[in-house]
């Protein structure tokens, strides 16, 4: 290993690559809680015109950056590729298009390098976010995954080892914050948006529904909320009302974390948790995050979180991710593939 500030020759690092969407990015990271560098570009400015993430324009603006960005988060943390112990990237869930840039990327490097891959689920990447800022943070531990693809209430048995106890039966948390965000005139990413905007009205405004799901109490379900947010839309414009766009985004977003808060809150205290994780772009809403830690302390629970910008798709996440991985022995061929519909407890 060559000379470096950050590392010895008894340090793990890795390099860890996210392309599962709209985010390029890479990452450095030490002994899986040391974040020597995290570079990503965003394509949000670039998809919001579409009003939504356009697959086949991820994956080309995917390797046209994908090189920059790895020699830029190599850089920064001060390293090579022949300090790099091994190189950790995400394979599933996501776009396959968008996907199999990042895993082409690592099997390249690794194959011209000869340093050990390792393929990552992104949900346990968004999980291991908590590991960085949080050196205390051990499992077993409860924690709720809401993304824009996923609505999780996971058990964390062990790192990388998993089981879900709840989900959702149709739109995840995030999509529904997409979706209604499009239909009240405020556009992508709706999340950030309705957040922003919940902050002017009044979010006992309207009485919008709250979902339980009948065959499992941790499950979620917000088609019917998003439903109701529509018919209340139509209902107004056909009787000639004005829509106050603050008081249906705040309304919607109390629906929205009531459930997830009482679905979370119930399931730690059930199996006898007293520590409780958020993870994924939607646990970067203020909103969710003030009511949780409210409901914790109440409950005496102790509540973690990462920082809004590790909530969002990074690199750094994956590496964590791959750095437990890595010390288990998991190791990976030049067969991996990318998984779109990759299931956390199948890893």
């Amino acid at each position: 290993m060559s000379e470096c500030k950050q590392a010895s020759v008894d340090d793990v690092l890795i390099l860890a690559i996210e392309s599962s969407c709209d985010e390029t990015a890479a990452a450095v990271v030490k002994n899986g809680r040391e974040v020597l560098s995290n570079v990503i570009y965003s394509q949000i400015a670039l998809h919001t015109v579409y009003g939504g993430v356009v697959p086949e324009i991820a994956s080309r603006k995917h390797v046209e950056k994908i090189n920059q960005v790895i020699e830029s988060a190599l850089e920064q943390a001060g390293v090579t590729l022949q300090d790099i112990t091994a190189i950790a990237v995400t394979y599933g869930p996501g776009l396959v298009g968008a996907l199999l840039v990042g895993v082409a990327e690592a099997k390249a490097i690794s194959f011209a390098t000869g340093i050990p891959l390792v393929g990552v689920h992104h949900i346990s990447g968004h999980i291991s976010a908590n590991y960085i800022e949080h050196q205390e943070l051990k499992p077993p531990f409860a924690c709720l995954v809401a993304s824009g693809g996923h609505s999780h209430l996971v058990v964390v048995k062990d790192y990388g080892q998993y089981e879900i106890i709840g989900r959702t039966r149709d739109d995840a948390a995030g999509e529904a914050f997409d979706k209604v965000a499009r239909a009240i005139g405020l556009g992508y990413p709706g999340g950030p948006k309705i957040d922003k905007l919940s902050k002017e009205g009044n979010p006992d405004a309207i009485a919008f529904p709250r979902a339980k799901v009948a065959e499992n109490e941790y499950d979620f379900s917000f088609s019917g909320l998003k439903s109701a947010v529509l018919n209340y839309l139509n209902s107004c414009q056909m009787k000639g009302e004005e829509v106050n766009q603050a008081d249906v985004a705040a309304s919607f977003q109390k629906a929205v974390i009531d459930v997830l808060v009482d679905h979370s809150i119930h399931a730690v205290k059930e199996f006898g948790f007293d520590k409780f994780a958020i993870a994924g772009g939607v646990a970067s809403n203020a909103s969710l995050r003030a009511a949780l830690q409210e409901a914790c302390d109440r409950e005496g629970i102790t509540f973690y979180h990462p920082s809004p910008a590790l909530c969002t798709d990074n690199a750094a996440m994956i590496g964590t991710a791959g750095y437990y991985e890595f010390i288990k022995g998991v190791r990976h061929g030049y067969d991996l593939n990318a998984v779109p519909n990759l299931k956390l407890d199948e890893v």
